[in-house]
């Protein structure tokens, strides 16, 4: 009887293994053990994108759906007066989904709500009221998805201040009037299925005991409602409501607990202490005389109410509500795997990728203001962002990388020399690619901020940046931005061209300088095929002219650049406002003209446009 042969490898073809692709002669054993491994050849990557910043999300080619969490800001807790204490605030929002329908290459709006600010007194009194945490919202009308913030804490204090609704409802404020509770706020506002939050619970006190005692009620939470005073002559500031754990992440995370009550009073044990704060980020009430705690940002937690004293000029300020969160998770196929990233994001690698190409583009500069009689004078435009590529970067699978997207400058006011009002440079894009003490960071530098012609004070100078601001026209503003500051290599931008006493310079590009008086054009930008296709980003926007010394309006270099204000005297007044850079491209905005009282948009600067990030997986 002859033997069968057992199988497995009988050739001695060498073999390569990546998620890409696979070659060679391999027995079933040895795929399981590649798959095991997450190296074996998958036709899709699970992508996990954490939003922490507001922007847009573009559906990448392959996508359908996604799950999703959006958890909105936590209220803030209230202030305390004496003998009083203040309530807990509600948590943001909680909305977890899955199968949301998506489109290849449609912009969705991301929003990412702030936490309330907590209430505070300076004895005096400047009072400070807590006000509730903003929405967080995924998706566009009318299909978005919405989680609303949380509701604000409850005052005792003159005039009172009611707990307010929200994702989940404030906690009422403790007294010791002994006039009953108050009552929290109302969660799960708009009404939403399934819920996205709870009451908030209701404060209260009462006298005894040769003392008294005031409790504030605790924060709603998305899993429970805050804690309620019990009528009780020992109780202390009630809990806030717990959160909900998600493992969106591929961890157990929990997000959106209510703020603890703040408390009153030295009774029975001792003195009251505050409140906890509800698991998933809820802060603690403060105890006698003590400050509420914040929530936690990126849980949504609300803030903790403060803590009453017997003395007239203390009062326990409430803690600010924590920030809420987006998450988003999706299958991408693993054919052109681009990541695009419009709004500043946690990126989770996912498995099976090792090397990146990528971009990293700053925000454009605003163009600069300018200026009419009796001196007229127009302004630089905006240098680009900083503009940096590199190929074959490695990454590891698995980790958590911070990305950072660099929004653009604000364009100057027109006839202004208040340096609150003359514009602003770009904002960094960056990505740490290695968190700790010493992180190490790729980092594009905003677009420097173009000349402004304030009048009748003086000039303001444009800014070094990624691309320099363009030069102005006063005697002491004509030199452009100096480009690629910080200096890196290779360059990351130009700097901005230089005026003369007639006309306004062009923001420097990523690939050209700044267009010199009495052309100025801004500089131009740099393609980039790393999406697959050929985008041009990163130029600079044009100067702002007049007329009929210049025949129309300098254009913004290729690559977003906005173009330049225009105004025109002969053979009536006429002209164009200055245009915005491109958002997504980084692109500088257009200095403002040389505007005449009755025509003062013409003066204004533009704003620049904001960056971006960009990944693709090559290995």
């Amino acid at each position: 009887m002859s033997q069968r042969n057992p199988g497995g490898l009988v050739s001695g073809t060498a073999i390569n293994v990546t998620t890409f692709g696979a070659s060679g002669i391999f027995t079933l054993s040895q795929v399981q053990q590649f798959i095991s491994a997450g190296r074996w050849p998958q036709n899709f990557f699970t992508v996990i994108e954490t939003i922490t910043g507001s922007g847009t999300w573009v559906c990448p080619t392959g996508v359908t759906t996604v799950d999703y969490l959006v958890v909105a800001g936590g209220g803030g807790g209230n202030w305390a007066p004496p003998s009083g204490s203040g309530g807990g605030a509600g948590a943001g929002g909680y909305r977890q989904g899955t199968g949301f329908p998506v489109t290849a290459s449609v912009a969705y709006t991301v929003s990412v709500g702030a936490g309330g600010g907590g209430g505070s007194v300076v004895p005096g009194p400047v009072t400070t009221y807590a006000t509730s945490g903003s929405s967080s919202v995924f998706g566009n009308a009318p299909n978005a998805v919405t989680s609303a913030g949380g509701g604000s804490g409850s005052s005792s204090g003159n005039p009172a201040i009611v707990a307010a609704a929200g994702g989940s409802g404030g906690g009422g404020a403790g007294n010791t009037s002994g006039s009953g509770p108050t009552a929290g706020g109302a969660g799960n506002t708009p009404t939403v299925s399934p819920s996205q939050g709870n009451n908030g619970g209701s404060g209260g006190g009462q006298s005894g005991c040769g003392s008294s005692i005031a409790v504030g009620g605790g924060g709603g939470g998305a899993n429970a409602v805050g804690g309620s005073y019990p009528g009780t002559i020992c109780s202390s500031g009630l809990p806030g409501g717990a959160g909900i754990a998600n493992t969106i992440t591929g961890s157990s995370v929990t997000y959106a607990g209510g703020g603890g009550g703040g408390g009153f009073g030295n009774c029975c044990a001792g003195p009251r202490s505050g409140g906890s704060g509800g698991a998933g980020g809820g802060g603690a009430g403060g105890g006698n005389s003590a400050a509420g705690t914040a929530g936690t940002a990126a849980l949504g937690g609300g803030g903790g109410g403060g803590g009453g004293a017997p003395s007239p000029t203390v009062y326990g300020a409430g803690g600010a509500g924590g920030s809420g969160i987006v998450i988003i998770k999706y299958q991408q196929p693993t054919t052109n795997v681009v990541f695009d990233f419009n709004a500043s994001t946690i990126w989770k690698c996912p498995t099976g990728v090792n090397l990146i190409d990528y971009l990293v583009l700053a925000g454009g500069g605003g163009g600069g203001g300018g200026s009419a009689s009796p001196v007229i004078r127009g302004a630089g435009g905006g240098g680009a962002g900083g503009f940096r590529i590199g190929s074959s970067f490695s990454v590891t699978s698995g980790s958590s990388y911070i990305v950072t997207v660099g929004g653009g400058g604000a364009g100057g006011s027109f006839n202004t020399a208040d340096p609150a009002s003359t514009g602003t440079s770009g904002s960094n894009s960056s990505f740490v690619i290695s968190p700790g003490a010493s992180p190490t960071i790729i980092q594009s530098a905003g677009g420097g901020v173009g000349a402004s012609a304030g009048n009748p004070l003086g000039q303001i100078s444009a800014s070094a940046g990624g691309s320099g601001g363009g030069g102005g026209i006063g005697p002491s503003t004509r030199t452009g931005g100096t480009g690629n500051t910080p200096t890196v290599s290779p360059s990351q931008g130009s700097n901005g061209g230089t005026g003369n006493g007639c006309t306004a310079a062009g923001g420097g590009g990523s690939n050209a300088v700044g267009g010199n008086a009495p052309a100025g054009s801004g500089g131009n930008g740099t393609a980039s095929s790393i999406t697959g296709t050929s985008v041009t980003y990163a130029g600079g926007g044009g100067g702002g002219s007049y007329g009929p010394g210049s025949p129309a309006a300098f254009s913004g270099g290729t690559g977003g650049g906005g173009a330049g204000g225009f105004h025109s005297t002969a053979p009536s007044p006429a002209g164009t406002v200055a245009g915005g850079g491109t958002a997504g491209l980084g692109g500088g905005g257009g200095g403002g003209a040389f505007a005449g009282p009755s025509t003062p948009a013409y003066g204004s600067g533009a704003s620049g446009g904001a960056g971006i990030v960009i990944f693709k997986a090559v290995g």
